[in-house]
């Protein structure tokens, strides 16, 4: 499976079974984790077989059931902190769709279970992911139009449109889709957060910028 198509078959799941990720896969994802932690300054640690952080079944949003492993999004606060989480986490979900696991992120329907995870000074946990065997594949929430989400002088060319259309396939929270993508002169593009209230839009903004250069190749252009 490529990354283009995990991430073409990858939707959120709130319900899971019992079985537990084999140790092969553990090791794949933790890993990854070390990496992705040296490589951006945050602290993302993966829980396995706790149950209790999401013992309430409903809370403020959404419904889970069976969630005993998660990746806890942790790092230092700030807007810079949060486009990473978004950007590194979804990084993760990705490899864990490959790997046959399903995920879910999540932002307020858990609970912080004393000793399961550490945090150095000044970090905070910025959300959640639920990770393990789905008893779903999940579902494809309705796609909106392409053109609300971008702006671009003259027709975008194949590379951009590609890569918004990865983004479109991006989780956020409570599928707000709060981002736009602007294209400037000499192959450079902005990502802007737009205004939400249901918050963690620069977590959203890292996820769908992850997917936005999946789509468009990181060599065709450059972040501004």
């Amino acid at each position: 499976m490529t990354i283009q198509e995990a991430i073409k078959c990858r939707h959120s799941v709130r319900r899971y079974t019992g079985q537990q990720i084999e140790t092969e896969k553990v090791g794949m994802l933790r890993t990854e984790i070390e990496r992705v932690n040296a490589e951006s300054g945050l602290n993302i640690q993966l829980v396995l077989e706790e149950p209790k952080s999401f013992s309430s079944g409903i809370w403020k949003y959404g419904y889970f059931s069976g969630v005993k492993n998660y990746f806890v999004m942790a790092g230092p606060k700030g807007k810079e902190a949060e486009e990473k989480v978004g950007y590194y986490g979804e990084k993760l979900v990705i490899m864990a769709q490959m790997l046959g696991l399903n995920t879910c992120w999540v932002g307020l329907t858990y609970k912080k279970i004393p000793g399961t995870y550490e945090l150095r000074d000044a970090d905070v946990v910025h959300c959640v992911i639920a990770l393990g065997y789905g008893a779903n594949a999940g579902v494809q929430h309705p796609l909106k139009e392409a053109g609300r989400f971008y702006e671009s002088e003259g027709t975008a060319p194949e590379w951009f449109q590609k890569g918004l259309e990865m983004a479109l396939l991006a989780p956020t929270a409570v599928n707000q889709q709060k981002f736009k993508f602007i294209l400037h002169e000499g192959g450079k593009v902005e990502a802007r957060p737009l205004p939400s209230i249901y918050g963690y839009t620069m977590v959203d903004l890292g996820i769908v910028k992850y997917h936005f250069e999946i789509g468009a190749g990181k060599e065709t252009f450059e972040w501004v």
